[in-house]
Parts: structure tokens; sequence; C-alpha cells
């Protein structure tokens, strides 16, 4: 797999709102799914399925605490990401409004 491949499925990994969310919850440190599921609006099993993609992926792992399954960030180069996508978002309205 070339970089310019890697680099697309990575986006694509990105490319689900649940996903987003997920890695936007775990910048602060790890969290059980419990948790995550509480701060979000979808069935278990979507969770569950969207952990997995995310999981394969690398971009999170997780680990069992008790009875608990507690997942965090891969790599903290994901909150890079996730900034500097705000930042780029941003810019491009800053553009659209000025056009």
């Amino acid at each position: 797999m070339t970089l310019n491949q890697a680099k697309a499925e990575l986006f694509r990994t990105l490319g689900h709102p649940v996903r987003i969310r997920v890695l936007e919850l775990l910048q602060d440190g790890p969290k059980p799914v419990r948790e995550i599921l509480a701060d979000l609006d979808i069935e278990s099993s979507s969770l569950s399925q969207q952990l997995a993609v995310l999981r394969r992926a690398g971009l999170v792992t997780s680990s069992r605490e008790g009875t608990a399954v507690v997942y965090t960030l891969g790599t903290p180069d994901v909150v890079n990401l996730l900034h500097s996508s705000r930042r780029i978002l941003a810019a491009m309205e800053h553009v659209r409004a000025a056009g």
C-alpha cells in the first residue's frame, strides 16, 4: 500500500460522525464504554461497531479494567489531527464568508 493509499484509508476511517465524536471524547484520557455511550445518542451495538473500526485502524486501543472495557487513543497524534481539522474548517468558513 502506498502512503497516499494509506492516507486515503485513514480519512475513510474518519469519515463517520460517531467515530469523530468518540475520538474527541477520548482526547481527555481513557474512558470506559459506558461513559462513551452516555455521551452519544446511539445504540450500544452501533457504538461497538464504530469502536471496532477505530480499533482495527489503530486509532484507539482497548483494555479491560475489572468488568469494564476502557478505550484510549492509539496515538496522541490523533489530538493534533482533530485540532488541525477544526482550524482547516474555520479557515474554509472564513473564505466562504468573504467570498
